[in-house]
């Protein structure tokens, strides 16, 4: 297989070239193959989507599409993880090198653009701001909305920015969370701003961005969410710009259904609340970070312990660890009490 190496197929299971899509896809219609057939696409291989027949070496047979879709969503939760971590020490280190800037002798800007790092204090000093980046935008903006259910109120407050910023032509992506599948008042704004905007949807989001042609961003400075900061440093920018583009990537589409959780009876909220629990989140926690109530989310703790036959909490999170659902490991099977035997596919 000499001259098939990785740098002619610089891509993963989430993307194979056409060449690998074609014979992965007559292995699994067919059982399996020669594996003579698989030697123009090693990366089958190096995928682990092509493996050797145990009953003939000379053929290959094809991981089954459940297992392949089971290790995306997996290697997804954890990048999607490690962008959240980074993203809060990012956060908390811009709050501390603001308070020191605070502190510092008063010195004249190194620029004409400004400082590198603003403090807006107070709702009306944010909203000028903004708009004033609505202004001067000329190519695109990125944005990530936590929480779940965005309120009308929220989106008539930002309607007027949007709105001038497609009669110019910008492209506008914005990200939320599953849960804001469910709102109407997001529905009906998408549809009024048309092709200007595209939004997906991920489990969790980091905190509150909007990037304005990677040149300025804006995030929030405290908890309530009346503070923010804004940030010119070019350095600072390509960060977060690279981070949305990271979530935008292991994102679904608005107009894409949510993938199946491959287990009966569990939906993929469901499942995100098990990952959460068996990391040991409380309620309140995991509420917050998929964008529900404490009382949404308590019901759906709920359905998972009758689906699953947990009588308790702590048996609970055995039945969610044997199934798969903490996230380490595939689905396995289980039997479940009172239910007779059930396979978790």
């Amino acid at each position: 297989m000499a001259g098939h190496g990785t740098d002619e197929h610089p891509h993963g299971a989430d993307r194979l070239c056409e060449a690998g899509d074609r014979v992965y896809s007559r292995a699994v219609r067919r059982g399996r193959l020669p594996r003579r057939d698989a030697e123009p696409v090693p990366c089958l291989l190096e995928l682990a989507l092509l493996h050797p027949d145990p009953d003939d070496m000379d053929y290959l047979v094809p991981t089954a599409p459940q297992e392949v879709m089971t290790r995306l969503l997996r290697g997804m939760y954890d990048e999607i993880s490690a962008s959240q971590r980074r993203v809060g020490s990012a956060v908390e280190a811009f709050e501390w090198y603001a308070g020191l800037g605070c502190r510092a002798p008063a010195s004249p800007p190194a620029t004409t653009e400004g400082p590198a790092i603003r403090v807006l204090d107070g709702l009306a000093r944010i909203q000028a701001a903004m708009d004033e980046a609505t202004q001067a935008c000329t190519t695109e903006v990125l944005t990530v909305q936590p929480g779940g259910i965005r309120r009308e109120a929220e989106l008539s407050e930002g309607l007027h920015r949007a709105m001038a910023l497609r009669g110019r032509g910008v492209r506008m992506r914005d990200l939320y969370t599953h849960v804001a599948r469910h709102g109407h008042g997001l529905l009906t704004y998408l549809e009024l701003m048309g092709d200007a905007v595209e939004a997906r949807t991920l489990d969790e989001v980091v905190e509150r961005l909007i990037l304005f042609d990677r040149t300025v961003a804006f995030i929030p400075a405290n908890a309530e969410r009346t503070m923010a900061l804004e940030l010119r440093h070019p350095a600072l920018v390509e960060y977060l710009g690279t981070v949305f583009d990271r979530l935008w990537r292991l994102a679904i589409p608005l107009t894409a259904p949510l993938p199946d959780t491959g287990i009966e009876g569990i939906s993929h909220r469901e499942q995100s609340i098990a990952a959460l629990l068996a990391e040991g989140h409380q309620d309140a926690v995991i509420a917050e970070r998929l964008g529900i109530s404490v009382r949404t989310c308590r019901a759906h703790i709920a359905r998972l312990s009758e689906t699953l036959g947990a009588a308790s909490r702590t048996q609970l999170g055995v039945r969610i660890a044997q199934t798969g659902l903490d996230g380490p490991r595939g689905p396995v099977p289980l039997t479940l009490p009172e239910q007779g035997s059930r396979n978790v596919r």
